[in-house]
């Protein structure tokens, strides 16, 4: 679906991928391992060629929002690849999930599968910290915001009023709801890491689940603080 002009949502198995149309395209996030040709195939149906994702910008490294990187960068071996460098690590028995289900990923039958569930450090090309300006939407502000992992980002443009928030907030079930308490390693520093994003400006919201909010998405996001004490 269209979000705003020049922006597309790709809602893979209740998964969103976020497609930013301009001279170049720019990817947020790539869904699940296997998303990548069904991706390409939506670039091709707006007459556009999967080989012009000049970037990809992952907001933080869980298998559903990473799964599809591999094989995006054969399909765009030119796209730089973009995450939070407090999200990598090149030890397996370090990877951004609490521990149980670390726990689930060391038994024998589950560990085959850990290494498609995580991007590896080298498979970024731009390490970020937080406070960078990316090139999409005329200037993208990257914003830290960990709590469901150590690198979670969100990214902000100022100009079309619009933030991704990947799962530090989700609509579904008709209501936003906080990252899952289950897989988030420190759910109160994500709590106050929606805190912070609810300070923006911003007019539309796109999340990591979920239909995005259109308009007065901001003040939304408030309410719901206020209404749940937070």
């Amino acid at each position: 679906m269209q979000v705003i002009p020049g922006l597309h949502q790709i809602t893979l198995r209740c998964v969103n991928i976020f497609l930013i149309i301009e001279d170049k395209l720019t990817l947020v996030d790539t869904g699940f391992r296997g998303s990548g040709r069904h991706i390409a195939g939506y670039i091709q149906s707006l007459s556009r060629s999967v080989n012009e994702v000049e970037q990809i910008i992952i907001t933080h490294n869980h298998l559903d929002h990473v799964g599809g990187l591999p094989e995006l960068k054969k399909l765009a071996p030119q796209a730089s690849v973009a995450m939070h460098k407090d999200d990598l690590n090149p030890d397996d028995n370090k990877l951004p999930y609490p521990g149980l289900v670390l726990r689930i990923l060391k038994l024998p039958l589950a560990s085959l599968y850990r290494p498609l569930v995580y991007a590896r450090p080298q498979d970024v090309d731009e390490l970020l910290a937080g406070g960078e300006v990316l090139p999409p939407l005329g200037g993208l502000e990257v914003i830290h915001t960990p709590g469901h992992t150590p690198g979670g980002v969100s990214l902000y443009s100022p100009g079309k009023r619009v933030l991704f928030v990947g799962d530090m907030l989700n609509n579904r079930h008709r209501d936003l709801i906080p990252p899952d308490r289950f897989i988030s390693l420190d759910y109160p520093r994500a709590i106050e890491s929606v805190r912070k994003l609810a300070q923006l400006d911003f007019d539309v919201l796109c999340c990591g689940h979920g239909r995005p909010i259109i308009g007065g998405a901001g003040d939304h996001v408030r309410r719901w603080l206020q209404q749940r004490g937070l």
